[in-house]
């Protein structure tokens, strides 16, 4: 008598749309999978894309969680494809592109445009201030706990799966999000950023940065990379609230 499991068929049920194609429409289309150990949603599609339809969208790069290009809607929350292994889901799985951003076709999205606004926006760099760069100026030092702190936000893989989640974008597209508040928070803790807190202030004071987040915490609960939003937004508003209150 045989004690191996049997695989299970797995109903995929995607969202398809070309909205370059005039005569498209919005809808659902299933297809079966058979399960394999250690399957990944990375995998399913890639079958789909294979042995079903090659006309199906969606993107990867790396595979590993590194890029963030495979983020989706899986069962109506944002992840990554090529994280979420199908043995912790049910048999019937449902695929969506992630919302608010460009959509190029089915479940490929275009995060680039809303990320390059957004680090534009922000200034996202070192700023040193010093008008000219003297190669031979050792690095400004730091400790360690700090420089892994650091480390810590800066693996964000600007996904959009935080910007998914976030109730407060839903109601007003123009707040800035866990994804840049994240990263003012990187920059602010930076000794080699030099721009002063009003500076920051400037930046993110107000009803779009961070004034403007209800706290509802579905950037945390919805980041692949399990960075700590909730402890930044925090540490964020206590450095607003001080500065604002010095002008």
């Amino acid at each position: 008598m045989s004690n191996e499991k049997k695989a299970r068929m797995l109903k995929i049920n995607i969202l398809r749309f070309d909205p370059h194609d005039p005569e498209d429409v919005p809808h659902m289309e299933t297809f079966k999978v058979e399960e394999s150990d250690g399957m990944t949603l990375y995998i399913v599609l890639n079958e789909i894309r294979e042995h079903h339809d090659n006309s199906l969208k969606f993107d990867f790069v790396c595979r590993a969680g590194i890029c963030g290009s495979c983020s989706m809607l899986v069962n109506g929350r944002p992840k990554l494809a090529c994280r979420t292994l199908t043995s912790k889901l049910g048999e019937h799985i449902t695929l969506a592109p992630l919302p608010l951003f460009e959509l190029i076709g089915d479940l490929s999205i275009y995060t680039g445009k809303w990320m390059r606004y957004l680090n534009e926006h922000l200034e996202t760099w070192i700023h040193d201030k010093e008008k000219e760069l003297d190669v031979d100026k050792l690095e400004e030092r730091m400790e360690p706990e700090l420089a892994n702190e650091i480390y810590e936000l800066d693996r964000c893989v600007e996904c959009g799966c935080c910007v998914a989640g976030c109730g407060t974008i839903q109601m007003r597209p123009t707040f800035t999000g866990a994804v840049g508040l994240n990263k003012i928070a990187r920059y602010h803790l930076d000794p080699r950023d030099k721009r002063s807190d009003e500076e920051y202030y400037e930046l993110i004071g107000d009803e779009d940065g961070i004034f403007g987040c209800m706290t509802l915490l579905g950037c945390e609960d919805v980041c692949p990379k399990d960075l700590p939003l909730q402890s930044k937004i925090a540490y964020l508003r206590r450095m607003m609230i001080k500065t604002s209150m010095k002008n």
